[in-house]
């Protein structure tokens, strides 16, 4: 098995949604803000080459939504999808399966490629999508708070493809499928957001998606404003914290505009940083 960061660029998002009640007086000593109060944070995806498939895990926001749309969010940076995979050494049709952990713009706007007048079509036409029936559901009848991150364009073509399938979450079957990838789900960001665990040379990797955004969202109450059910995320990052620290889990981060993964220790304060360094480190 070999890993492969994927870098396709980053975003800027409010300070205060992506870190709840905590202070700005707190959070900025990890993550500075600008003048408008955004900080900028990755969009990095993983690619997993195991046997004679070639794993995906997220897309980044893609290129198909209007200049207006991304004036919110402050494009910036080098990377891209496509690019970023060349620079791996393979191309886009190279790819058998997209994970997608959930679907927000941010981690399936790549999915799909195309606009209203050519149509929207896979951008990985030999790839199976994994999503799972819970999520599924939740983002293609979409709650109010959470309509503006479920865009159809990124979603609706993958079934309408053919090229989606389902992980299925009650029964773990999952091994069989994916002989060296596991599955965390979690409901309090989004519902059944589903967490990538990579067995990988006597290592677990979990890629940490949204549960854990960034080394600065590490403390407990540290939680997004974003997540729709934050209780519930406090229950299962608790719990995720104490087996991370328990099994010596590495923590790939999607969002961490600086590390790209990290390990954590157990202090008299809870949960904190051990270190932080780049994937390849590991490899």
């Amino acid at each position: 098995m070999d890993l492969h960061v994927i870098d396709t660029g980053n975003f800027k998002l409010d300070g205060g949604a992506m870190f709840g009640v905590v202070p700005k007086s707190i959070w900025q000593k990890t993550n500075p803000a600008d003048s408008n109060n955004m900080c900028s944070w990755a969009m990095r995806c993983l690619l997993i080459e195991d046997g004679n498939r070639l794993y995906l895990v997220d897309t980044g926001i893609g290129n198909k939504q209007s200049e207006k749309f991304y004036s919110h969010y402050y494009l910036h940076g080098e990377g891209n999808l496509k690019s970023s995979i060349e620079k791996a050494g393979f191309s886009v049709d190279d790819i058998t399966d997209v994970i997608l952990t959930h679907l927000h713009f941010d981690h399936c706007g790549g999915a799909i490629n195309g606009n209203n007048e050519s149509g929207f079509h896979p951008a990985f036409k030999n790839a199976t999508y994994w999503s799972n029936e819970r999520h599924w559901k939740w983002a293609t009848e979409p709650n109010n708070r959470e309509k503006a991150s479920f865009l159809s364009e990124n979603i609706l073509p993958i079934q309408e493809s053919g090229q989606l399938k389902f992980i299925d979450r009650k029964d773990n079957l999952t091994k069989k499928v994916f002989p060296n990838i596991d599955f965390l789900f979690v409901d309090g960001h989004t519902d059944s957001q589903q967490l990538p665990i990579i067995n990988y040379k006597g290592k677990k990797i979990v890629f940490m998606a949204d549960l854990l955004p960034s080394v600065g969202h590490i403390p407990l109450a540290y939680v997004m404003g974003y997540d729709t059910r934050p209780l519930i995320t406090l229950a299962e990052k608790e719990d995720f914290l104490k087996a991370a620290i328990l099994d010596k889990y590495i923590l790939f981060l999607e969002h961490d505009a600086v590390n790209q993964c990290c390990t954590l220790q157990n202090t008299e304060k809870g949960a904190r940083l051990d270190r932080a360094f780049d994937l390849k480190e590991i490899l």
